[in-house]
């Protein structure tokens, strides 16, 4: 009988040294992924992407709760580290500015293919100056130039839709042999850049975005919006950081990311503003329509 007590201590024993170097492997490796590997190669950049900050934190969290008390000490001081780090990344607090007559409205969303121009409308209570949805499949344009006469749409080839309440000029339609489409368009005297990067899992997002990069000459009275399937994060996005002003970092408030489901998971939709143009105001607005935010700015010359 007391060697079979012995015999169960020793492997509750190996059992708690096994979860033990199970936890500091996993912490380890998702450490490593995030904040050195990153995207060096296409297999590194699919767990960065799947395995946010957030999802980390939320990894060492549930560890804790198999481990000894120890060592569940050692994991919520980890994940308290990566809390702050991460709320001090996201979360955005700011005082919107005096918005005048002046100031234009713009308004993006990833619709999620069942959404459309009215229910962007109801979602945001009303018409926005500009607007650019992706993945909107629902828009009859022929049914809203007779709703609306005095307004401006455009469909492109894949899913984008563009309205303006003023003259909307389409410049050029740029799309990449993967899929991912670049639309310059001029309206309200400042040039945008409608922006649909694809998603795919099996598509390498360096050779997309260095082709959205490509596609965005000018860098002056500019507005760039759109889904850019990569999160904020992302060494990819380093030259339009450099060239824009993020909107909602700079007058946004809470969770900057926009996806999954109203949970701040990624940061995957972006409107991006040029340096000489003053953001005023930046809203996020929850939706159960779509698994993306929607994000509207107010801008100003």
């Amino acid at each position: 009988m007391g060697s079979k007590r012995v015999f169960i201590k020793i492997v509750l024993k190996i059992f708690k040294i096994v979860l033990q170097l199970i936890n500091v492997v996993t912490i380890a490796g998702l450490l490593a992924i995030h904040f050195i590997i990153k995207e060096r190669t296409y297999w590194s950049s699919l767990f960065f992407y799947a395995i946010p900050l957030p999802v980390i934190i939320f990894i060492v969290l549930s560890l804790s709760v198999v481990l000894t008390k120890k060592w569940r000490r050692y994991n919520l001081i980890i994940a308290s580290v990566l809390m702050l780090l991460w709320l001090g990344r996201s979360f955005k607090i700011h005082f919107p500015d005096k918005i005048d007559k002046n100031a234009i409205e713009v308004v993006f969303w990833n619709a999620s293919h069942d959404n459309d121009f009215q229910t962007v409308n109801l979602e945001n209570e009303h018409i926005p100056d500009v607007m650019v949805l992706v993945e909107s499949e629902k828009n009859n344009i022929n049914r809203l130039k007779i709703k609306y006469p005095n307004y401006y749409f455009y469909k492109s080839q894949r899913e984008i839709f563009i309205f303006s309440k003023k003259l909307l000029i389409i410049e050029s339609e740029n799309i990449s042999k993967k899929g991912t489409s670049v639309i310059n368009f001029k309206t309200w005297g400042v040039n945008f850049y409608a922006i649909d990067v694809q998603g795919s899992i099996d598509i390498s997002r360096e050779p997309e975005l260095i082709f959205v990069s490509k596609n965005i000459i000018k860098k002056t009275n500019t507005i760039v919006l759109g889904d850019f399937n990569t999160p904020y994060e992302s060494v990819y996005l380093k030259q339009i950081k450099k060239d824009f002003n993020q909107a909602f970092n700079k007058k946004g408030n809470g969770f900057r990311e926009t996806w999954f489901n109203n949970l701040p998971v990624l940061s995957l939709d972006h409107i991006w503003v040029s340096k000489d143009l003053k953001v005023l105001k930046t809203e996020k607005f929850y939706s159960l329509k779509s698994d993306h935010s929607m994000l509207k700015t107010v801008v100003r010359k």
